[in-house]
C-alpha cells in the first residue's frame, strides 16, 4: 500500500469514528439525555462492575482530579452514585443509577441506528466483515476518547 493510500485509509477511519461518536451523542440527546461523549466513555467503565475514581481516571487517560470533576458532575445529574467500597473503606465505588443505565441503553440504540445505516449502504454482510476485520486490528483495552 502506498503512503497516500495509507493516509486516505487513516483519514477515513478517523472520520468514521468521529462521526460515529457524534451520531451516538446526537441520538442520546434525541432520546432525552444530556449528550457529552465523555459520559459514555465513563459509563462504559462504571457499567463493567463499578469503578473507583482512580479506575476511571486510568480508563479515560486523565488525571484523578479530572476524573473526580467528571464524577461530581455525573452524580449531580443523577447518572452515577457513590457507594461504599466492599474492600477499601477509604474508597468509594461508583455505580450507574437507573438514569445512567437508561442513558447507556439510549447510546446502544443510537449506535445500532448508525450501524444499520452502514448496512443499508454497504450491505449487512460487508458491515459484519468490516466489524470482524476491525476487531483483529483494534487495540485491546479501554476505548478512550481522543481528548
Amino acid at each position: 500500500m502506498q503512503n497516500s493510500e495509507a493516509l486516505s485509509l487513516s483519514f477515513a477511519l478517523l472520520a468514521a469514528a468521529g462521526e460515529l461518536v457524534r451520531r451516538i451523542n446526537d441520538g442520546v440527546v434525541a432520546r432525552g439525555f444530556e449528550g457529552r461523549s465523555a459520559y459514555g466513555f465513563a459509563f462504559t467503565r462504571i457499567a463493567a462492575g463499578g469503578a473507583t475514581v482512580t479506575d476511571l481516571a486510568g480508563h479515560l487517560g486523565v488525571t484523578k482530579q479530572a476524573a473526580s470533576q467528571l464524577v461530581d458532575e455525573l452524580v449531580r445529574k443523577g447518572y452515577v452514585e457513590r457507594r461504599p467500597h466492599p474492600r477499601d473503606a477509604r474508597a468509594r465505588l461508583l455505580a450507574l443509577t437507573e438514569r445512567g443505565w437508561a442513558n447507556t441503553r439510549a447510546a446502544e440504540e443510537a449506535a445500532a441506528d448508525v450501524v444499520r445505516e452502514w448496512g443499508a449502504v454497504l450491505g449487512e454482510a460487508e458491515v459484519r466483515a468490516l466489524g470482524q476485520h476491525l476487531l483483529h486490528i483494534a487495540p485491546k483495552g479501554p476505548v478512550r476518547p481522543s481528548w
